[in-house]
């Protein structure tokens, strides 16, 4: 910390110089309230409409996102269970596939393409192959046919959560996943955090996932 004496008091500053730097700082000033609008309005944009700033086209961004394959093998680990995978089959996506009650859960984790557009009432996202689902937010509850297993469709529900937009889905399976979606970078990336927790699994997969926008 410095210390200045009474008796070393600073010297005047020229009259030219003490100008130039009022006019940068009335540049600087005009500068600084535009920069901090365009951030205060599309935080106020994110604040008033969370679910329809998501809405658009995404690219998974490898570099920022967990490995599934990786974030599989965690769970196993933790379950007990053997790991299949050997350090001369590094293949991606090796645990990608099964039931088809179970397709769900590789869209979230090794899709690397998303699509959230408004749909009425709800929100409809959409992965590889035109795979889709419906994500609704109207606090309604879930009708299951008595027709049989082959009538029951992943259902989805979302809610906000301060400027996360929260997701809980009960897949055919008969496991659940909870999805948290948040915005990052001024809305050009979109963060995901997964906990999937498939009803073969005894313990949940966790894995970040990281898109950038494409529209």
């Amino acid at each position: 910390m410095s210390h200045t004496s009474v008796t070393s008091l600073p010297r005047p500053t020229p009259v030219g110089t003490r100008v130039s730097h009022c006019a940068a700082v009335r540049v600087s000033a005009r500068l600084l309230p535009l920069a901090a609008l365009l951030t205060l309005l599309w935080g106020a944009e994110v604040a008033a409409q969370p679910t329809a700033a998501l809405t658009g086209r995404w690219t998974v961004n490898t570099k920022l996102s967990d490995d599934t394959d990786d974030q599989v093998e965690d769970a196993l680990r933790r379950a007990g269970e053997k790991i299949t995978r050997s350090w001369f089959n590094r293949d991606k996506e090796f645990y990608r596939g099964g039931p088809v009650e179970q397709e769900l859960y590789d869209r979230l984790s090794y899709d690397t393409v998303l699509a959230i557009d408004p749909v009425g009432d709800h929100f409809r996202f959409t992965y590889a192959d035109d795979f889709s689902r419906e994500v609704f937010t109207d606090d309604r509850s879930r009708a299951v046919s008595l027709t049989g297993l082959d009538a029951v469709e992943d259902f989805s529900l979302g809610h906000v959560e301060d400027d996360r937009f929260v997701i809980e889905t009960q897949p055919r399976d008969g496991g659940v996943i909870y999805e948290t979606y948040r915005l990052l970078d001024q809305g050009l990336r979109l963060e995901v955090q997964l906990e999937l927790q498939p009803s073969s699994f005894t313990e949940s997969i966790t894995l970040r996932r990281v898109y950038d926008r494409t529209d």
